[in-house]
């Protein structure tokens, strides 16, 4: 009786600590999108700074997430646990110190790495932890407590930078993470599998080329598109990235197995899956400072604004997980991402200088409706697209891609934004956001007609080669955005 109270306890406790670990990585995403126009008053910087804000944090954290995992799996989970969330943890303070746009960039690229360690191994942790009977329910605790982080993200971060200042959205991290560390050198057991096996060369492929691209379309419009340095970027980033592409196809144990691709399913997901953080994350960038910059709410008014659209996967998705168990997930995805399209034009449609809050509500109802339904059953079809064997991975890549297509978001929409509008007037700021979301809603478009690819039922593809025994990374990676 005292073994099974002592297994349940550490149990309660790993649930805990990884949940929370969790909130924190999944929160930053969005935390700072209703603060930038208060950092852009206080710090100054152009719109690519404000851009880079938000990328530096993103792009980090997508390039290096399967890495994390690796370092976990080799080195030991819990260590490595403990070093990203203590560099998530420095790094939040060194963001709120930040006397400069640049050192807070610095400390959100820092902040992405940090996340990127901590967060792949969060789920691998509770598993080993949790007995199999009880694996589900805590499994959907987190995954709750992650959906309530994106959800409540711009409402956070704008009431904190109204009632007490914009440092407090990553003041607020670090209370939590010191209290953490302790908690998580005493109450995880340590575990790791001695065979994971590190792709570096893959790493620094995909982190060059994805910042080359992102460079690129952030400072296209400042620079000029057909300046030396953005043509640089560009043509270097996507040079990389097809070198990526080749290593994944060659290499005998790549980050990401190219192979996996030639399953419709798997492919069909994860195209969906980065268009639609495109078009979503984009929108989610400019929209939250339209609320304040072009309509005048406050931070607060702005994040509160918001919660239809980034609230409504918390009531709609329960039921829209019920529906695709009993229809499957592709309608359920491709209607999802219809959905978001058709709310992303209606805003488009809508939205003017002196519009009411009542007339775009439908839009966001619309777009956090399918926003919903998309991440229901989205997850489950990654999961059923593969092997059991390559699940982590499969995971891994999932979520990888979907803060790439968050990144490429701020960078195309921001870059829309520049070239026909600005933050001069209220009527500038609507001229550039009136055709980025629209950009926004083609893409998300084309996410839904790609989810088309995926079978009526997802299964698994044919018999892959499969990681060698011993590297249990079993569902390492969950939802973050």
């Amino acid at each position: 009786m005292n073994e099974r109270t002592a297994r349940r306890g550490g149990a309660t406790w790993a649930l805990i600590i990884t949940s929370v670990a969790g909130f924190m990585a999944a929160l930053d995403n969005l935390v700072v999108t209703t603060a930038l126009p208060s950092i852009r008053q206080d710090l100054g910087g152009a719109l690519e700074d404000l851009q880079w804000t938000v990328n530096a944090y993103t792009l980090t954290f997508a390039v290096l997430l399967m890495f994390g995992a690796a370092l976990g799996d080799r080195f030991g989970r819990r260590k490595l646990f403990i070093t990203g969330l203590t560099i998530f943890t420095g790094a939040s303070a060194a963001a709120a110190l930040a006397s400069g746009i640049a050192p807070l960039i610095a400390a959100r690229a820092v902040q992405g790495v940090g996340a990127a360690i901590m967060m792949p191994l969060t789920l691998t942790l509770l598993t080993a932890a949790v007995p199999a009977a009880r694996r589900g329910a805590a499994l959907g605790i987190f995954s709750a407590v992650t959906g309530l982080a994106v959800a409540s993200g711009p409402l956070i971060g704008g009431t904190l930078t109204e009632y007490l200042s914009w440092q407090w959205i990553f003041w607020l991290n670090v209370p939590i993470g010191l209290a953490l560390l302790p908690l998580a050198r005493l109450r995880l057991s340590e575990s790791r599998s001695p065979g994971a096996r590190l792709d570096i060369p893959g790493t620094l492929l995909v982190s060059g080329g994805l910042f080359g691209v992102v460079y690129g379309l952030v400072n296209g419009e400042t620079d000029g598109w057909s300046s030396t340095p953005i043509l640089t970027g560009l043509f270097a980033g996507a040079a990389l990235l097809a070198g990526f592409v080749h290593h994944g196809l060659r290499h005998a144990h790549p980050m990401l197995p190219m192979r996996l691709f030639r399953n419709r399913a798997f492919a069909g997901i994860n195209g969906a899956s980065l268009l639609m953080f495109l078009g979503m994350f984009g929108s989610i960038f400019l929209l939250s400072q339209f609320f304040q910059g072009a309509l005048g709410y406050s931070p607060t008014q702005a994040g509160l604004r918001m919660l239809p659209w980034t609230g409504m996967p918390l009531i709609i998705a329960p039921f829209a997980g019920i529906l695709s168990d009993r229809i499957g997930g592709r309608p359920v995805v491709a209607a999802g991402l219809a959905l978001q399209a058709a709310g992303l034009a209606l805003f488009a449609l809508l939205i003017g200088p002196d519009v009411s809050y009542p007339t775009v509500l439908p839009a966001l109802i619309l777009g956090g409706a399918g926003m919903a339904l998309y991440f229901a059953p989205a997850s489950s079809v990654v999961m059923s697209s593969v092997r059991p064997a390559e699940q982590g991975i499969a995971s891994g890549a999932n979520n990888a891609l979907r803060e790439v297509g968050g990144a490429l978001g701020v960078a195309v929409m921001g870059a829309v934004f520049a070239a026909r509008g600005g933050y001069e007037s209220p009527t500038a700021f609507t001229d550039g956001t009136v055709p980025a979301l629209w950009i926004g809603a083609a893409v998300v478009a084309v996410a839904a007609l790609v989810a088309l690819l995926i079978p009526r039922r997802g299964t698994p593809g044919p018999a892959t080669a499969v990681p060698e025994a011993g590297t249990d990374r079993e569902m390492v990676i969950v939802r973050t955005a």
